[in-house]
Formats: structure tokens, sequence, C-alpha cells
């Protein structure tokens, strides 16, 4: 279910079956051909779901074996995949310098999507995002059951931001018919 509001558009996902399908959704619609690389920010307290997005999106972007968690690697490359995709976790990062370290500025000269946990702490080192998304515990009310699930509210900042989340909507209601 989608909806808008004042944050962006809003999605409850019941599951982290839900949330990895709104994942591989975001890969669909993410998969536009653009030369330069699709930043995507994901932010949300821990726990919210943010890898669970990140790996159904990982899988359906095509990769096949295990997506971990880059909690202590800070950053796990797909890069045999039709656009590589690079997941940074920088939750442990103590100075955004340490993107330097890493070579962070060789990610921004490829075509490739960087899927990016807790950007905060690289402020400064990262470029903007094209599209955020948040991710939160959420309850909804429907005909009298409360269920407790996830939203993803996504805001795009870019041109290519806003034509990825008109992808989506698009997708995500066909995804829903069926």
């Amino acid at each position: 279910m989608a909806s808008e509001g004042a944050q962006g558009h809003h999605f409850f996902l019941a599951n982290a079956e839900d949330t990895q399908c709104f994942g591989r959704v975001m890969a669909a619609a993410a998969n536009d051909g653009g030369e330069q690389p699709l930043v995507i920010f994901l932010q949300g307290d821990l726990g919210a779901g943010k890898t669970t997005l990140s790996q159904g999106f990982i899988r359906a972007a095509g990769h096949t074996g295990a997506v971990k968690s880059p909690t202590y690697t800070l950053v796990e490359p797909y890069e045999n995949l039709a656009t590589p995709v690079y997941h940074f976790d920088l939750y442990r990062l103590a100075d955004p310098e340490e993107l330097e370290f890493l070579g962070f500025r060789d990610y921004l000269e490829k075509r490739c999507i960087l899927l990016i946990e807790w950007p905060k702490k690289g402020e400064g080192f990262l470029p903007p995002a094209d599209i955020t998304i948040n991710v939160r515990v959420a309850k909804r009310e429907q005909n009298q059951v409360t269920s407790v699930g996830r939203q993803a509210s996504i805001v795009p900042a870019s041109p290519r931001g806003d034509q990825l989340l008109q992808t989506l909507l698009g997708l995500w209601q066909n995804q829903n018919k069926a």
C-alpha cells in the first residue's frame, strides 16, 4: 500500500518478505541505464529493515549468492551485474574522512548503484542522494486490526530520483495487483 505525505511517498511493508519485495521492485525501477552513479541513501534505526531491503534489491539486480551486511567491511561490492551495486554501511565509520581511505571517489567515476546505509556518518564526503529511503517500524490499522510492520518513506532529491520514484510507483502498483 502506497500513500503520499509531507515527507514523500510512504509504503507499508507488513513483514520481511514485503521489505525484500520492495527492494526487488526498487531495483527494477533503478535500472534506468544512466551513465552516472545512482546514489540511494537508506536511513532508519538499527533493525528497521535497511539491510533486508538491500538484500531484495541486490538479488533482483542479478546477484545469486549470499547478500551479507557490510557492517564490518563498510562496503560489499557486487560487480558482476549488468549495473554494479556497491552496498555501504557507514554505521561503524568513526570519521567521514575514512571514506577517502576506502577510495570512495573511485566509485563515483563509474556507472553503478550506491546503496548507502547511515549516510549521515559520511556527511561532507558523500555526493548528494538521488533518492532517500527512510525505513521505520510502523503500525497500520485496517478493519479494526492493528498490524506492525515497516514504513518506507521515499524522498527524491534529483530529477533522476523523481523519475525513479515515478517508475517505482507504477511497478509497485502493478506488483500489488498481481
